[in-house]
């Protein structure tokens, strides 16, 4: 492709709006346009690249004997309300009217379709396990879309759906995915880590996620830094709790004095005992009213952990005065010790001995307090933030690293819960009608390009990973209204298109400066520049965008030579 032919509108300067290197980079290069808030245009040199993860994934879902579909983007409200996401999804869900006034969605996933579709056609276990998959666009209504097509409210996603007669079928299925997920991200030059997640709004028992590591990730992971285990914080384990070995002896409850004192760091100031004696009570809004989590005074409660121990459908922090108008007592001392909340531990609240709470009534709090003794918990399980350098839950050696991360694909055992909402059975070999069991497994094909940038990128622009370079080598002339130098780029061209060697000739009429400029913004692989004196000399120049290093080649002998040394950038 000729420079001159393609549309590439390179800025100088970075949106106003944009928070994140990749969304300046892909916008400065061309490569996007917004059209409204996180809506964009993709242009050609976007498109390129996009297309590349597309085909990297393609290729990668077919050998797991994938099969390829494309299904409706606009869907009808009746398929949603059969697996009573309707009205739970919420306004991320954009809902819609035909001239009929029919409700319809824009899909921002493919559950309910793909369901549906399959209980129509598929009836024996013979049929089954099927694995269908899509490359489509979506739509999701973020309240605050950012971060250009990172976070983008409407996207292009690979989503894969399998059904299965058995867990196990189901499992080895996962585990092919979990595979073919990672041989996506390698081949797309990615450094990521496939991390334990929770499953969030689409459900199911069993999940991963794989992220990109990043400064600039939305998302924390936690990482061992011996073995292989690794989750994302909100699903990250906490080494299990042991009893104190330091033997005290149990003290009466008994009433303190606080007053004005409601933060942890003021009320252990003010009684003067370290953090972890106080156990912090945190109150939630749930669909099953208002509840109370326990944690030690120096650990954060993961609102996540709690929702899946409590089992509830949604939870979110309780606003001050809701908590007040329902128990009575001010913020900041309220307690476990009879309360009428349904109360909720962290594991290691069970090994603590003469704890300090809040009393449930202004400027005042208990100490002495005994777990078996003096509260009524409703369950107890794993709470807690882990923190840097926490013990593994995995191994005995180890220590937890966190880092920022881009999820980039996600994967789900899902079960039966769509099969059974939306009556997709299968006939088992006893004739015995049965819900099919079902997984799901996602990526975010702007997201992953988008993550590439974030890992390889310098003062000067992008850096692709060569399986995504919009191009794999541009041809530099000095000056391309020079005979010499025209047909000799015109001849590296033609050479290299016939290797299989995508490259792109600037042929514009601006300085050299100009065209170097645009292509370290571009980030294209390998730079060849060609000059009248090297020319004289029978060389060309082959320059690394990644390392800087050049080196001299024969003109014309060595061209032949481009894709071998493509290989080893």
């Amino acid at each position: 492709m000729y420079y001159s032919k393609i549309l590439i509108p390179t800025l100088k300067e970075s949106p106003a709006d944009a928070e994140v290197i990749s969304h300046k980079l892909m916008v400065r290069a061309g490569m996007i346009r917004q059209m409204a808030a996180g809506i964009y245009s993709t242009l050609p040199l976007g498109l390129r690249v996009l297309k590349k993860v597309e085909q990297i994934v393609r290729e990668e879902m077919n050998r797991i004997g994938g099969q390829e579909v494309f299904l409706p983007s606009v869907q009808p409200a009746e398929l949603w309300e059969e697996s009573g996401r309707w009205e739970f999804y919420g306004k991320e869900l954009l809902r819609l009217k035909d001239r009929h006034d029919r409700e319809f969605c824009y899909g921002p996933t493919h559950e309910e379709i793909i369901t549906d579709i399959v209980r129509r056609d598929v009836h024996s276990y013979r049929q089954l396990p099927i694995t269908l998959y899509q490359i489509q666009t979506k739509f999701r209504d973020e309240v605050r879309p950012r971060f250009g097509i990172m976070r983008g409210r409407e996207f292009t996603m690979k989503d894969a759906y399998s059904f299965h007669t058995t867990e196990e079928s189901t499992r080895e299925t996962y585990s092919q995915m979990a595979e073919a997920y990672s041989r996506i991200f390698e081949r797309c030059g990615l450094d990521f880590k496939m991390v334990e997640a929770d499953s969030g709004t689409i459900g199911g028992s069993f999940s991963h996620e794989f992220v990109v590591l990043a400064d600039s990730g939305e998302d924390r992971i936690g990482f061992c830094d011996s073995c292989d285990y690794a989750s994302n914080l909100e699903k990250a384990e906490a080494r299990a709790a042991k009893p104190n070995s330091e033997s005290t002896s149990e003290e009466d409850i008994k009433e303190v004095s606080t007053p004005g004192k409601k933060s942890v760091e003021e009320v252990t100031q003010f009684l003067n005992v370290s953090s972890d004696k106080l156990i912090k009570t945190i109150v939630f809004e749930t669909d099953q009213g208002l509840v109370a989590g326990l944690v030690r005074g120096d650990r954060e409660i993961n609102p996540v952990k709690l929702k899946n121990l409590i089992d509830c459908e949604w939870l979110n922090p309780a606003p001050e005065e809701l908590i007040t108008k329902e128990t009575g007592v001010p913020c900041g001392y309220l307690g476990p010790v009879g309360t009428q909340l349904k109360v909720f531990a962290d594991t290691e609240i069970t090994h603590m001995s003469n704890g300090i709470t809040g009393a449930n009534k202004a400027d005042t709090h208990l100490t002495g307090v005994q777990f078996g003794r003096d509260l009524k918990v409703e369950k107890v399980g794993d709470l807690r933030d882990i923190n840097e350098g926490d013990r593994c839950p995995k191994c005995d050696s180890g220590k937890y690293k966190i880092k920022r991360g881009i999820e980039v694909g996600h994967i789900f055992i899902l079960g039966a819960k769509y099969s059974e909402a939306m009556k997709a059975h299968y006939l088992d070999d006893q004739g015995k009608e049965k819900p099919m069991i079902m997984g799901c497994y996602g990526i975010g094909v702007g997201r992953t390009a988008a993550a590439a940038i974030e890992q390889n990128y310098d003062e000067k622009g992008i850096i692709w990973p060569l399986p995504l370079a919009p191009f794999q080598a541009v041809i530099l002339p000095v000056n391309f209204k020079v005979d010499a130098v025209r047909s000799a780029a015109e001849t590296i061209y033609k050479t290299l298109w016939e290797q299989g060697v995508e490259t792109l000739l600037d042929d514009r009429s601006d300085r050299l400066g100009v065209k170097f400029k645009d292509a370290e913004l571009l980030g294209i692989p390998l730079q060849i520049i060609i000059g009248p004196k090297n020319l004289d000399e029978g060389k060309v120049e082959l320059k690394s965008r990644k390392t800087g290093e050049s080196k001299l080649i024969s003109f014309p002998e060595e061209i032949s030579t481009v894709p071998e040394i493509l290989a080893e950038l």
